[in-house]
């Protein structure tokens, strides 16, 4: 009979135990696996981008280098800004 431990729900967090109450373990795990997810290459369109540091963006199929968030490579208002200049050029190029 093969015995699982009790992480396979929990995931990473597991390694606290019972400690620091539910709502924040899960709050963690999301947050871990976020960051350890492989993410889609911007400049080679590979699912290979990975964190290598905090905010620090790795390609390890391109080795691009990009800048990004703490957790994902990509944040909530650098999509915003993106958006603006989109917005802004699409503007200037329908008036010419």
């Amino acid at each position: 009979m093969v015995e699982y431990s009790h992480t396979k729900k929990v995931g990473s967090s597991g390694r606290f135990g019972p400690r620091y109450g539910r709502k924040l373990r899960v709050r963690l795990r999301n947050v871990e696996m976020k960051q350890k997810k492989a993410y889609k290459c911007p400049v080679c369109g590979f699912p290979k981008l990975k964190r290598a540091g905090t905010s620090i963006w790795v390609c390890s199929k391109c080795n691009a280098k990009l800048a990004g968030g703490a957790y994902t490579p990509e944040t909530g208002s650098g999509k915003a800004v993106t958006k603006a200049i989109r917005r802004v050029i699409d503007s200037k190029n329908r008036e010419i």
